[in-house]
């Protein structure tokens, strides 16, 4: 942490640093699209307003309009400062850059938060994306944030910290002390601390107080600044070293940069042992990981967070909708829908932090190409799932879920090609103001739950369109935890199958109900002779008592089973 200082710094170079190679990666610049630029820099700094080609036109510069030299290049992201979206004058714009080729245009607020008809019109019509500023983030800012986004996209993050979500410095700051074996702080360019490792042995005073006060101690840092360490630090490229002195350990810290731009800084401190032998490595490629995460930071604030906690309130019918909507810079009123989404489990979904780290990149995704679409979204991960709280939709009616269909089939073939796994997404349905997104919440959980239970479901449904599925998962809830005999046939042939192994029983009897007694069909389900089939009926018959011409037999026999696999 800032408070890591001793005073002293080491090197030849006069400037502590160990060597190595200078910040960024080598060789030509890598291809940034507006989606990498914007998953990047978050939904705090910039909204998708219109884009009808999508948000895949790459992204070579970052310029601020002036009216007296109004030429624009391919590819630039045009920020048009004093000029009011629902003006004649963005429409003049908007036109120009598409002419120009220009890879967006980004305009202010304005007083309504929306695009007027004709400058979507304009757009549309010139293949042009159009993005609005947040009115929380200052255009000094925004402009600092994209210029450091795009030297920060394409510089791939060090394998061992990959699995930490967009903006998360806690997780990155437990990931390099993992690995570094130490105790870390990550710091903005003002000696405030944005993260810590929790550290369970005894480290020194000066962290500990700067942990406590979230910031170096203003002593430290004019000592410091007296010095001229900060002077060697922010004019370093690369780790500085600051060996053990008295009560202070050493400590290691490096400047986190994006486009020359520094952001913030990542200080080791020995805790109470050695620094891991590779410990200088660990930070230099810490540094070049950290850059899009304090981007993503500078963006949020706090905002992020409050946005959040308002939607999930709204989705879980905690005090006053219109209060929450408000918070979350949702319409007061109109139509709304929640969509339930979740990727499809698989092996490459294995291992620690693996799917928190999928469900991230999934919600940002979401937003992003939701708000493409002109539809103002929010994404929170809740119940296991990403849901995704829609609105501004067409009146409620046919129109307003034929939209939501159009939405979420495109979601679904955006975020599988993405992630390269398959996703599925359960639609609620469309209810009127945000009071009523409890019950689209619930409509789009249980569509999304029969979509990963049913074998051969489509990716993307209403309850309506899977009401079978839907209708079983309801029963089998209502059953849930309710005592049945422990004699009953399939109770049997469980407790016959857990004591002899081989051959299961319970799985004959399913493929045999299944495939409504058809003794062919459930014996090429199984992979077996018919001959070889009907033997195994007779003897599960012989176990188990049930009686196959049985109605009754058969429909306690199948939700036994139902139940059997959610036990599963």
């Amino acid at each position: 942490m800032g408070a890591n200082g001793t005073g002293d710094t080491d090197g030849t170079d006069g400037t502590g640093a160990t060597g190595g190679p200078p910040e960024g990666p080598a060789g030509s610049a890598p291809r940034v699209t507006l989606e990498g630029l914007l998953s990047v820099v978050g939904a705090g700094a910039v909204e998708p307003c219109v884009a009808p080609r999508g948000l895949g036109a790459p992204v070579t510069g970052v310029t601020v309009l002036d009216e007296t030299e109004p030429a624009t290049g391919p590819g630039e992201l045009l920020l048009v400062v004093g000029v009011d979206p629902e003006s004649a004058v963005a429409v003049d714009i908007v036109r120009r850059a598409g002419e120009a080729g220009a890879a967006a245009v980004v305009f202010g607020p304005g007083r309504s938060g929306r695009p007027s008809t004709a400058l979507r019109e304009a757009a549309e019509e010139t293949g042009t994306v159009v993005l609005l500023r947040t009115a929380w983030s200052p255009w000094a800012q925004l402009v600092s944030v994209l210029r450091a986004g795009l030297a920060s996209v394409g510089v791939p993050p060090d394998p061992a910290m990959a699995a930490v979500a967009p903006g998360d410095l806690d997780g990155l700051a437990e990931a390099v002390a993992a690995l570094v074996d130490g105790a870390v702080t990550i710091e903005d360019t003002r000696s405030r601390v944005l993260a810590y490792s929790s550290e369970q042995q005894e480290v020194d005073e000066v962290r500990r107080l700067t942990i406590l006060g979230r910031r170096v101690p203003e002593w430290r840092v004019a000592a410091m600044r007296e010095d001229g360490f900060f002077r060697a630090l922010w004019s370093s490229g690369d780790v500085l070293h600051r060996p053990a002195r008295g009560d202070a350990p050493e400590r290691l810290v490096a400047v986190v940069r994006a486009g020359g731009e520094p952001l913030g800084s990542i200080w080791v401190a020995a805790a109470g042992r050695p620094l891991a032998p590779n410990a200088t490595d660990i930070l230099r490629a810490a540094a070049r990981t950290a850059a899009p995460h304090l981007i993503r930071h500078r963006t949020r604030g706090g905002h992020e967070h409050l946005v959040e906690e308002a939607v999930r309130a709204l989705l879980e019918g905690r005090g006053s909708p219109e209060a929450a909507a408000e918070r979350a810079v949702l319409p007061a009123r109109g139509s709304y829908a929640v969509l339930a989404v979740r990727v499809v489990p698989g092996r490459e979904d294995a291992g620690p932090g693996r799917e928190d780290e999928t469900s991230a990149r999934l919600s940002g995704m979401l937003t992003l190409h939701c708000a493409a679409r002109g539809h103002r979204a929010v994404a929170v991960l809740l119940g296991g799932a990403v849901l995704v709280v829609v609105g501004a939709l067409e009146a409620a009616g046919e129109r307003a879920e034929a939209q939501v269909a159009r939405l979420g089939a495109s979601l679904v073939r955006q975020a599988s090609a993405a992630l390269g796994a398959e996703v599925r997404i359960g639609l609620g349905e469309v209810v009127d103001g945000p009071a009523r997104l409890p019950e689209s919440r619930r409509s789009a959980e249980e569509a999304l739950r029969a979509l990963l239970e049913t074998r051969g479901a489509p990716t993307h449904a209403r309850v309506g369109e899977v009401a079978e599925a839907v209708g079983m998962g309801r029963i089998a809830d209502a059953l849930e935890g309710l005592s049945l005999p422990p004699q009953t046939p399939v109770a049997r042939l469980a407790a016959f199958d857990a004591e002899h192994g081989g051959i299961s029983t319970v799985e004959t009897l399913r493929a045999y109900l299944d495939h409504f007694g058809d003794v062919p069909a459930a014996s090429r389900a199984l992979g077996v002779h018919p001959n070889s089939l009907r033997y195994r009926l007779r003897r599960l018959v012989q176990v188990s008592g049930i009686d196959l011409a049985d109605p009754d037999s058969r429909l306690l026999a199948q939700i036994q089973l139902r139940l059997l696999d959610r036990g599963a």
